[in-house]
């Protein structure tokens, strides 16, 4: 599975993968990945793919393809960002 640098131990995942005998793109796909883990939290994004470039070409047939793809987020304790008052530190 797609391994993000971090973070190491999150408290959520998205994971997808899919494989295609072939694949071929008419034109290039605008794609991208927005992940928030707010206030504080880490996230991350990655994949891993077989037989398919990060940038494809149009007009090229990929066989045999696999793509793997993973989102990780590792949220803020509440207790850690309010004091034992319960106010914001």
């Amino acid at each position: 599975m797609a391994k993000p640098e971090h973070p190491d131990h999150p408290d959520v995942e998205i994971s997808a993968s899919v494989k295609a005998r072939e694949l071929r793109f008419h034109e290039r796909p605008d794609v991208a990945v927005h992940r928030v883990a707010e206030p504080d939290g880490e996230s991350a994004s990655g994949s891993d793919r077989t037989n398919l470039p990060d940038q494809v070409a149009t007009h090229i047939t990929y066989r045999d393809i696999s793509l793997d793809f993973r989102v990780v987020s590792q949220l803020t304790d509440p207790e850690d960002r309010l004091g034992h008052t319960g106010q914001e530190s």
